[in-house]
């Protein structure tokens, strides 16, 4: 069919295709952020670009294994994505799937701040231990799922009722998504570096340990001596007073959203005003 024949709806029709395939996949994407899926799924594409080039490259066996590879590829997706594409109809059912983002505003992340140093300082004068992990780019959901949801607004009363001891939901970590408390009692996993402090207990490694695999900020409050500190990057930062530590909380939560040097400004003026 030559160019000339489509009309300006068949090209109009096209471009509207296009997108909505696109959205599609946009959001299917979204479904699967932050579980292990999307490691898998970026399998997937090596799979496919090794298969291409074998074939470019006239190497027959790889090119072989490869092609097996692919063509029993959709059974096993289907079996590996199991748990994202029950969420993924879920969503679908409940009329989620294609619901707008919501995106933390300035004033929410000022908030959770303020919640999180609060909570914090009163836990660390009373030596109540705390587990605490917020949500940033790499996604949390396999680990929230793993706890007792809730889904609740962040507040300082709330983080500290989670962390009295001898109640149900005290043990394990609570997990900060999107402006809410998504879950508690959540199991993280443990750091198994050699070089960690023998004084450093299990909430020291699972903040550690979730770092390492994450980019999540994770705070934690001593049992036993009511420190303060922040695990991020693999890097765990202790015993900060809480001044510091709402620096560090307010630079790695509010600041990454807008120019730093403004962004540092406005903090300081907003604490001493």
């Amino acid at each position: 069919m030559s160019l000339s024949n489509f009309t300006f709806f068949d090209v109009f029709i096209n471009i509207i295709d296009i997108l909505v395939v696109w959205f599609v996949i946009y959001k299917l994407l979204m479904v699967i952020k932050g579980t292990k899926a999307v490691q898998l799924l970026k399998g997937i594409f090596v799979i496919v670009i090794v298969r291409n080039l074998s074939s470019f490259l006239g190497l027959n066996t790889l090119g072989w294994l490869m092609e097996q590879a692919m063509t029993w590829g959709f059974l096993a997706i289907i079996i590996i994505f199991q748990p994202e594409l029950r969420r993924a109809l879920e969503h679908l059912g409940r009329g989620k799937l294609f619901s707008r983002s919501s995106y933390q505003e300035e004033e929410d992340q000022e908030k959770i701040v303020e919640a999180i140093a609060t909570a914090a300082a009163y836990m660390a004068k009373r030596r109540i231990g705390a587990l605490i992990s917020i949500e940033r780019e790499t996604g949390l959901s396999d680990y929230i799922e793993t706890g007792i949801a809730l889904q609740s607004k962040v507040s300082s009363e709330l983080l500290i009722n989670l962390f009295i001891p001898n109640t149900p939901l005290h043990d394990g970590a609570v997990i900060i998504q999107k402006n809410l408390v998504a879950a508690a009692a959540c199991y993280l996993p443990l750091s198994e570096s050699p070089f960690i402090s023998k004084e450093l207990g299990t909430r020291h490694r699972a903040a550690l340990g979730v770092s390492e695999v994450t980019d999540c900020i994770t705070v934690v409050v001593s049992e036993e001596t009511g420190n303060i500190s922040v695990a991020k990057n693999g890097e765990l930062y202790r015993d900060l007073n809480p001044e510091a530590f709402k620096d560090m909380l307010a630079k790695e939560l509010i600041i990454v959203n807008k120019a730093p040097s403004t962004a540092r400004w406005n903090w300081r003026m907003k604490k001493n005003g």
